[in-house]
């Protein structure tokens, strides 16, 4: 139709309305799935490529956290990074601590060589184009790496020991066990690797938690005495629970997108290696030819052994690949390690006059939930729960395509507060940093009057309100007159 376009022979209008009209959604599914599969090669992640965009935008390390991170984790390794002007998120590093010049060492083979001196450094790359001599520090820079290598094996001891939290949503303490864990194939490659949470209920009952729930929790004061664990199962249950409850499914889910993987890069080891192969053989035979007549030349017998070289390097070359892929189809768990355990109990002043509005309400949270999905589904959006995931929202709402079921053209991570009247609204830790990183993809669905009618009340990017950190619960509060005056309708 473009070549049709060229030759004046269709107009632009008569191209579109044919797409429209004549292009099979479905058919134009299979050739570009059959056209990413073309570019898998061994070392390519291809679920990465086609990863859902709602995950990529969920998990995205924006710079701000970046930033975060490092501000916070430097003064641990003796650098101290100060801001060249106020909110320019522009920062002087200096000269980098001996003690850090063997770590730098240590790691570049994997990161490059750790510098001496950085003069400025940015966390964001847009900062790059009005100053090019900024040096852009984020995962993956030596700097950054060296920092962060430095603060985990300085926290180590303190790891061991472990700590006391407290949370205002507890009524009952528990025990938390901090574990990681990979999934390696048979050729001893680390695919993923992850960190989980263990909670141990003080009737023994064990559930497997996102390590975002950290987020959550303050710190308690020290010498803050915890319960008896005498009773509560020993590490090699907890261990096995986490197993059972986590990384089973975790290395289900694995295998299973590395089986697809594996099969898309066999089919396409078999296409290409056995097309040169035949090419070789054509070759090969033509050469045979020209020497049955009579043909003598030293030439010919230099390019019949040459070919011959050629032949046997492909075919061994697609015999160890299928053998590796073999290999790297089977997958395992591994490295199994625990690094620390800690004990969350019940805020003290969970009842106070300040903090009890704040107190998550079940019965009330989930007719909230309930009428948030409902306002979702009359919308036609669908509707996902994550409640249970500690991933900084309730629900994932999707806009299908009209024609594509399966293509969410919109996509909203909503985290809903429910309040029995009308009252502040009050966002963890996790949610408020959640809120940050996605911005305008982020909502607040704050339900009012869930006793009567439910009264719903949608924000997107909340975190322009103007939130008041509570640092003694690590919750952030906005008074119920903002929500309403924000909401969007």
């Amino acid at each position: 139709m473009l070549r049709d376009m060229y030759a004046r022979n269709l107009t632009e209008e008569i191209i579109k309305s044919r797409i429209v009209e004549q292009v099979d959604t479905e058919r134009f599914r299979r050739i570009t799935h059959s056209a990413l599969e073309g570019l898998a090669k061994r070392e390519l992640n291809l679920s990465a490529i086609l990863g859902k965009s709602a995950e990529a935008k969920e998990r995205r390390l924006v710079p701000e956290v970046v930033e975060d991170f490092f501000l916070q984790a430097a003064p641990i390794t003796g650098i101290y990074p100060k801001e060249t002007q106020k909110d320019k998120h522009v920062y002087r590093v200096g000269r980098i601590p001996r003690t850090l010049w063997p770590v730098g060492e240590r790691l570049e083979p994997r990161f490059g060589k750790l510098g001496r001196e950085y003069k400025q450094v940015a966390f964001d790359k847009k900062f790059l184009t009005d100053d090019p001599t900024l040096e852009w520090v984020t995962p993956g820079h030596s700097l950054f790496e060296c920092v962060r290598e430095h603060v985990w094996e300085r926290v180590q001891d303190d790891l061991n020991r472990g700590t006391v939290f407290y949370d205002i949503n507890r009524k009952q303490p528990a025990r938390l066990d901090l574990f990681s864990a990979a999934i390696r194939d048979g050729r001893g490659n680390v695919l993923h690797r992850r960190l989980f949470v263990v909670q141990t209920e003080t009737d023994r009952s064990m559930t497997v938690r996102q390590p975002t729930l950290f987020l959550d929790l303050a710190p308690a004061p020290q010498a803050t005495p915890t319960p008896d664990d005498a009773d509560l199962p020993e590490l090699e249950r907890v261990e096995y629970a986490l197993v059972e409850g986590a990384l089973q499914p975790f290395l289900d889910e694995i295998a299973a997108q590395r089986e697809k993987e594996i099969a898309t890069i066999f089919n396409h080891v078999e296409i290409s290696l056995n097309a040169l192969i035949d090419r070789q053989n054509l070759h090969m035979a033509e050469l045979l030819e020209q020497q049955q007549k009579g043909d003598a030349t030293p030439l010919l017998a230099a390019n019949i052994k040459t070919t011959e070289d050629r032949l046997d390097e492909l075919n061994e070359r697609l015999e160890r690949r299928r053998e590796e892929l073999k290999q790297e189809r089977h997958c395992t768990i591994a490295d199994i390690r625990h690094h620390g355990c800690a004990w969350v109990l019940p805020h003290p002043d969970r009842t106070s006059p300040g903090i009890a509005p704040m107190v998550r309400d079940d019965e009330i949270e989930q007719i909230a939930i309930r009428a948030v999905t409902a306002h979702e589904e009359a919308r036609g959006w669908q509707v996902e729960s994550v409640e249970k995931d500690n991933r900084g929202f309730d629900l994932i709402s999707r806009r299908p395509h009209p024609e594509d079921p399966q293509t969410a053209i919109e996509v909203r991570f909503i985290e809903v507060k429910g309040r029995a009247a009308v009252g502040e609204i009050a966002l963890s830790t996790n949610e408020y940093k959640t809120a940050e990183r996605l911005k305008k993809d982020y909502w607040l669905y704050a339900v009012f009057n869930c006793v009567s009618t439910p009264e719903i009340h949608t924000i997107q990017d909340p975190v322009r309100l103007h939130w008041q950190p509570i640092t003694m619960v690590n919750h952030y509060r906005a008074e119920s007159q903002a929500i309403v005056e924000a909401t969007n309708r």
